[in-house]
């Protein structure tokens, strides 16, 4: 789900659900790669369900409304509470284009929009009095000017086109209902979803929303990265990443571990999931790479140093 530079390709419309191909043979069996994963001393035990990189450097947030900056000396809370002050879980942040804003999202409708410059921090909590939970959150354009995109637990996606303010928002309950896990946008009202039925959703302009698949999938949707209308990653239970070209989706098994979040950048990409799982795309090929640690990891940000977070505060650098 990591921030790309907004572009203006064209999002696929009414395709409705594909099939996925084959499972293609693209996976390095017990080939680790080179650069291996450390763990980093964390201030917390909590749970950490995001990271992400701004202008200012890596954030991570997590269980009791925690906000974690990387600094030169290390890993520091900057907020302890979320945006309410009431301690709700943040389970998704993004990062406005600019890299100045850090929205996330949580628990009892928490909504946050944290300055990273001045340290200010904005409540967009509770839109229209929803107090939903809301499990992730995807922002395009400039600080205080984004459109902004909550996935919610109940089905619905909420959306401002007026960076939060109070009476700006709607909502598109583009499924049956189910639980909205992830979003993710390219560019402008140009993005996708998964939900908890197994499906994948596409918009064009950020309002209406169309089946993308995935048929005979089988398995849980975790993370979604859109990076063009022909270039989606979705990552899932059973080790599962997907991979949409324009026409056809086609399915990788790493193994077993459930793959909670995904990010890929071209031929290059990372996922992570439960029990310390994590692999690498390189030329084509995701490879296992060796990490530190038991834990569940959450999510996954590249960077000049690659970084995943997961359950008990865990922190992992590379």
């Amino acid at each position: 789900m990591t921030r790309k530079q907004a572009t203006r390709r064209t999002v696929l419309k009414g395709i409705g659900a594909a099939a996925v191909a084959a499972t293609a043979p693209a996976v390095a069996a017990g080939d680790d790669s080179e650069a291996e994963w450390d763990a980093v001393e964390s201030p917390t035990g909590n749970s950490l369900y995001d990271v992400k990189y701004t202008q200012a450097g890596a954030y991570a947030v997590g269980s009791g409304g925690l906000v974690l900056e990387r600094t030169e000396t290390g890993w520091k809370k900057v907020l302890d509470g979320g945006p309410t002050g009431n301690g709700n879980d943040l389970y998704g942040a993004d990062v406005t284009d600019d890299g100045k804003r850090l929205w996330f999202v949580g628990a009892s409708g928490a909504i946050g929009e944290y300055d990273v410059e001045s340290g200010v921090l904005v409540d967009h909590s509770a839109p229209d009095d929803v107090t939903n939970n809301f499990n992730d959150v995807a922002v395009t354009g400039r600080a205080d000017e984004a459109d902004v995109y909550v996935a919610g637990d109940s089905g619905s996606i909420y959306y401002s086109f007026e960076n939060g303010e109070t009476g700006s928002w709607d909502y598109v309950t583009p499924g049956s209902g189910s639980n909205i896990n992830a979003i993710d946008f390219h560019g402008d009202g140009k993005g996708h979803a998964v939900d908890g039925n197994q499906t994948v959703f596409v918009t064009g302009d950020g309002v209406t929303w169309d089946k993308l698949g995935i048929e005979d999938a089988d398995y849980n949707f975790y993370g979604v990265d859109s990076d063009a209308a022909d270039e989606v990653h979705v990552s899932g239970g059973g080790g599962s990443i997907y991979d949409w070209n324009g026409s056809e989706w086609r399915r990788v098994s790493t193994g077993d571990a459930d793959l909670r979040d995904v990010t890929v950048d071209g031929s290059d990409g990372l996922t992570v999931g439960g029990g310390g799982a994590a692999f690498e795309l390189d030329d084509g090929k995701w490879h296992a790479t060796t990490t530190p640690t038991g834990a569940n990891l959450k999510a996954v940000v590249r960077g000049s140093t690659d970084i995943a977070v997961g359950a008990s505060g865990t922190i992992l650098e590379k």
